[in-house]
């Protein structure tokens, strides 16, 4: 932010904005455009696409915006943005092709149409940041390889939780700690919780009750946690996470977790129920020199051997307009995979489940994920949550069973089926492609 602020200051004054395309227009999205138009000197949101016209026209109207141009074709938006016209379409792909558009954010949670875009837009040489932990989670390693080989940058974004984490691991790193756990504190968790039981409150906040569910459920933080992983090369304890529920700030959780097992793992990532402040994230961290754990003591953070560092706060939209400008002005991608997976998220049967059902979307009434280590995963054949949706179940299963691979028909034409195949090929060991 202290490079960032002053950089858009300087774009502002030199008539050169970073020009942004926002792709997905619900509720996140529509805050995302405000936070764009009426707080971010050196930044333009040129384009929003939506499935729904309606609401990519909302987004722009309430934040002032009143004047714009409905564009069907690629010529159209072009011009638009050349005349500086706000264009709203409901072609996703345009935004993706468009050479006057610098970054594009993705703020759809759909995994399939969040392939299709984010694909497109890799292959038009354009920037993507990713409000799609569910995409970034299922193939996201995959995604990183290939923005890098067209030379553009695929990354989540600021004020989520994984952005939040990660900045605060560079920080914590910067200064010459060690961290050896990422962790995301959250309100309540509950695998059962349905769109039913989230009704009220989704309502309440005018939010869809599937995403809601996938809050509630734990499959938002199983996504947000595993991309954290592969952005760390950190791992998960146990399948799911410890996940404790701890009324305490989290200075004081710092005593329930051993030093030496954090290391064994190569670092932990996890999460917490219930704990201050909330809902922020934390890292703990240690420091080998003897000298330096005396100033963490003045400086007021204890004695060690693990250091807490928090933040009280993730603040989505505000922050994500910053992330499409350390990616056009610095070359700074927020969170990305370092490498191939770490930690994936696994299918979890939510309800008993009958041969033939098709499985729902995410945070619906049938699965749940959890996190799972990549080695696990692959082993055993374990299907990815992102993958799940549309499925055909082969056999009963029961409530809280890991589904594999073979326990379903994956849909026929799925993009992201087909990524993920690719990302598995390119990250085998190498046992696996030797063997017969």
């Amino acid at each position: 932010m202290i490079l960032v602020d002053r950089a858009l200051q300087a774009r502002e004054a030199a008539g050169r904005p970073v020009r942004v395309g926002m792709i997905g227009a619900g509720f996140m999205g529509r805050g995302v455009a405000n936070q764009i138009i009426n707080s971010v000197p050196g930044m333009r949101l040129v384009a929003v696409s939506n499935r729904t016209l309606a609401n990519a026209r909302r987004a722009y109207t309430e934040a002032g915006v009143d004047h714009l141009r409905e564009v069907t074709t690629q010529a159209a938006l072009e011009d638009a943005i050349r005349a500086g016209q706000a264009a709203v379409t409901e072609d996703a792909l345009l935004l993706c092709r468009a050479e006057g558009i610098d970054c594009l954010i993705d703020v759809t949670g759909d995994v399939e149409f969040g392939a299709q875009v984010t694909v497109e837009a890799i292959e038009n040489g354009r920037h993507m940041v990713t409000m799609n932990a569910e995409l970034d989670a299922t193939v996201g390693p995959l995604l990183k390889v290939m923005a890098e080989r067209a030379g553009v940058i695929f990354t989540a974004a600021d004020g989520d939780q994984p952005g939040v984490q990660m900045n605060l691991y560079r920080f914590v790193r910067s200064i010459g700690l060690t961290p050896l756990l990422c962790g995301n504190i959250k309100g309540l968790q509950d695998p059962y919780r349905t769109p039913t039981t989230q009704q009220a409150f989704a309502e309440r906040w005018g939010q869809n009750p599937y995403m809601v569910t996938s809050f509630a459920d734990g499959t938002k933080i199983s996504f947000e946690q595993a991309i954290v992983a592969n952005g760390t090369g950190m791992r998960v304890a146990q399948r799911g996470m410890r996940g404790l529920d701890f009324q305490g700030h989290v200075d004081d959780l710092k005593a329930l977790y051993d030093v030496d097992e954090l290391r064994a793992h190569g670092g932990v990532v996890d999460y917490v129920v219930g704990a201050r402040p909330g809902p922020g994230v934390f890292v703990y961290a240690t420091h080998d020199d003897p000298k330096q754990r005396h100033y963490l003591n003045l400086y007021k953070l204890g004695e060690g051997p693990l250091y807490s560092f928090y933040t009280p706060y993730h603040l989505c939209h505000f922050e994500v307009p910053l992330s499409a400008a350390r990616v056009v002005l610095f070359g700074d991608a927020v969170l990305q995979a370092i490498g191939g997976p770490v930690v994936e998220v696994v299918t979890t049967a939510k309800r008993d489940l009958k041969a033939g059902e098709v499985i729902d979307g995410l945070g619906g009434y049938m699965t749940y994920g959890q996190c799972e280590n990549a080695d696990v995963t692959a082993a055993q054949r374990l299907l990815p949550m992102g993958l799940a949706e549309g499925a055909r179940l082969r056999r009963d299963l029961p409530r809280d069973r890991v589904l594999t691979y073979d326990d379903v028909t994956l849909p026929a034409g799925r993009l992201s089926v087909r990524l993920r195949a690719e990302q598995d090929r390119m990250f085998a060991p190498a046992s696996a492609l030797s063997s017969p």
